[in-house]
């Protein structure tokens, strides 16, 4: 029978795609279609989104995101393969306090509602997602095993407490990471990140260095861009350390990546805590003002670059190995005591913040490098020149190619010994401490008679305390009255846990693991990790390219050196599905001196007004311009970024579902 050939009487049927929905989603849920059987003797896929953070709603983002492991789970599995496809909540992390803090909620009942509802959107997707295996990281069940995991590397030596430079927030009391500090600010509090030394958890990730830089050659099925930027980030390099003497008669150890340019140096430059800087600061007010100026600021590669570059002549110089020339020693706000010794050769010409210090102080800058002999004195163009060339106004080295000059400068320093070549790594021992209390605790008691001892793992977990307060700033944990003082384990006396918790980046370099395998007693089964892993296709945003991915290859790495498990690499596959983006929307609203107060907020501008985004079901759009819909206040239309929650402009899939829905379909007709 033709369309053509139906009575016109005939009754048309309507499709009803919400009814259709839910039948087929309970039909997979009543037949547990998209449950992984770890007995299948059927060839294994292991596809994997990165697992969200539950914030209270899913974005168009997420959609795309999970829709694509959705396409290739379903693939897979009609292709005849045992699929894993689970769905999990990166669950911890500072966005939860935030909330106890301006709502006056609990982060765990917060981080649960939202849980809650963003399972409920995706279920309603359709998603072909293996519910069993759900995790949540901050659930005792979880945790408790990553802190077993950390008791394992720290037996093994991977783990250790040392004192410390970091950005602390002088608001929310808090250490900070890097991407945390937005010009020299701290990201929530707006407050001027300070520097300060304090006693903190490392993981020693530079143990793998070369292993994780090797690894790389393998995965030739991660997007060369992610391999690089991992590449520069470990960061393995070749140069010269040796020691500049000192009009004081000391001797000042600095590393170099390029001795070719070691001609070029008119400066040198200390840290403000280097041992060279405190002499001199403890005979000296005006330098221990300008070392409590360097500790204002971010520890940020970018805030290292783009900050002023302010400097302290000490009044002591340093000899220079070759020419003899008495260079100035100087305390610059640019130079770090945890990169290299502490201390560098500076050479304007061929490096720019040694460029813009040389300019602001008035000091030589000298062109050591060129891209033709010719060049030798052409003057600079108002920024240092990195690029490679020839050898000029180097003496013994003229006209050679910086490679060959590098090895030469290395050679004479060696023969003549006051210097030694060198290989060094970018990449730092990774800082785990987090000073807050929504995150994994780390299982440590401090005794006076023992000193740090680790908790006994039959008493594992350690759990949280659910009757802890944010009516002041910083950690409840610290403030509670009774959580944090316990017996030590090994000698009885009174003792207290620690009170930092685990950087959440932790939490999220093994969930993969316990996707796999989910045993009570241990985090997971060896055998069937080596069946699962690794996961043959990995799907999240580039963002993550350096930290969250390379935590997660050193955490399998260190699993596997301590014999936990046979895998190396954990992801197979990498896929960087892109950005969805969308035009932010902002709204200028006068605030009370009281309200910039409670919240913390920077009280250096002399405007009270700030800037609050909206979402875009919150704006209209008229022909004279865009305005907020409850206030009519005029709106700012911003540039078109990445979707993200804390800048509202995410577009909610259940809109567009409830749109499709209500929208008209035409009538379903015999054919």
């Amino acid at each position: 029978m033709t369309t053509s050939s139906v009575p016109a009487t005939a009754p048309a049927e309507r499709f009803d795609p919400a009814t259709a929905d839910a039948r087929w989603q309970q039909a997979w849920d009543a037949a547990q279609s998209f449950r992984a059987d770890d007995a299948s003797t059927k060839p294994r896929s292991y596809v994997l989104e990165m697992f969200p953070y539950p914030s209270g709603r899913i974005h168009i983002g997420h959609v795309r995101n999970y829709t694509m492991g959705d396409v290739l789970a379903r693939y897979k599995r009609m292709r005849g393969f045992e699929v894993l496809h689970p769905m999990g909540w990166d669950a911890f992390g500072m966005p939860a306090e935030n909330a106890a803090m301006e709502k006056g909620v609990h982060p765990g009942g917060w981080t649960r509602d939202n849980i809650a509802n963003m399972k409920a959107q995706l279920k309603r997707l359709g998603f072909a997602l293996d519910w069993s295996r759900e995790i949540a990281t901050c659930e005792p069940e979880y945790y408790g095993h990553e802190q077993a995991l950390f008791l394992d590397l720290y037996a093994a030596g991977l783990v250790y407490r040392k004192e410390s430079t970091v950005n602390w927030d002088p608001v929310d009391h808090t250490v900070l990471a890097n991407e945390q500090v937005i010009d020299g600010r701290g990201w929530r509090s707006g407050a001027l990140v300070e520097k300060r030394k304090l006693n903190q958890w490392f993981l020693k990730i530079t143990d793998f260095a070369e292993e994780l830089l090797e690894g790389l050659s393998t995965l030739d099925k991660w997007p060369e861009k992610v391999r690089t930027m991992q590449e520069n980030w470990i960061g393995k390099s070749q140069g010269l350390q040796f020691g500049f003497t000192l009009s004081s008669g000391e001797t000042l150890e600095v590393y170099t990546t390029r001795p070719d340019t070691i001609f070029g140096a008119s400066f040198v430059a200390v840290a403000a805590d280097h041992p060279v800087a405190q002499g001199v600061a403890a005979n000296s007010a005006e330098a221990q003002d300008f070392i409590a100026l360097c500790k204002k600021g971010g520890t940020t590669a970018a805030e290292l670059e783009t900050a002023e570059k302010l400097g302290f002549d000490t009044g002591i110089t340093a000899r220079h190995p070759f020419t003899g020339a008495d260079l100035p020693v100087y305390i610059a706000n640019f130079v770090l005591m945890e990169y290299g010794t502490g201390a560098i050769m500076a050479v304007p010409g061929h490096d720019q913040r040694d460029f813009d210090f040389a300019s602001k102080y008035g000091l030589p800058i000298l062109r050591v490098v060129a891209a033709d002999p010719s060049d030798a004195d052409k003057p600079f163009a108002g920024e240092a020149e990195a690029g490679d060339g020839v050898l000029v106004n180097s003496d013994f080295l003229d006209g050679m190619s910086v490679a060959d000059a590098k090895a030469t400068v290395i050679a004479r320093a060696r023969s003549e010994g006051w210097g030694e070549g060198k290989t060094v790594w970018r990449l730092r021992d990774w800082g785990v401490s987090r000073q807050r209390y929504w995150g994994t605790p780390i299982p440590f008691i401090h005794c006076e008679v023992c000193g740090v001892v680790p908790v006994p793992k039959k008493q594992l977990p350690v759990t949280l305390p659910e009757d802890v307060t944010f009516d002041v700033p910083g950690n409840p944990l610290d403030r509670h009255p009774t959580w944090k003082h316990v017996g030590c384990p090994q000698c009885g006396n009174p003792a207290r846990r620690e009170t930092d918790t685990l950087d959440t980046f932790v939490d999220s370099s093994w969930y993969f693991l316990r996707f796999a395998s989910q045993p009570e007693d241990r985090p997971f089964d060896p055998e069937a990790i080596k069946r699962w892993l690794p996961v043959e296709q990995y799907i999240g945003g580039i963002e993550h390219a350096i930290l969250h991915l390379l935590y997660a290859r050193f955490w399998t790495r260190a699993l596997a050196r301590i014999g936990k498990i046979e895998v190396t690499e954990p992801f197979g596959s990498l896929f960087t599905q892109g950005m969805v983006t969308h035009e932010t929307y902002t709204v200028r609203r006068q605030i009370t001196e009281e309200q910039r107060i409670e919240w913390g907020l920077n009280p250096d501008s002399d405007d009270p007004r700030l800037e609050f985004y909206l979402s875009p079901n919150e704006v209209e759009k008229r022909s004279e311009g865009a305005f907020e819909r409850e206030t009519g206040l005029p709106v700012t239309v911003g540039r078109v970024i990445k979707m993200s929650k804390s800048k509202k402009n995410v577009v909610d899939p259940d809109e567009i579902v409830r749109a499709l829905r209500a929208a008209p379909v035409a009538p379903v007709r015999a054919v």
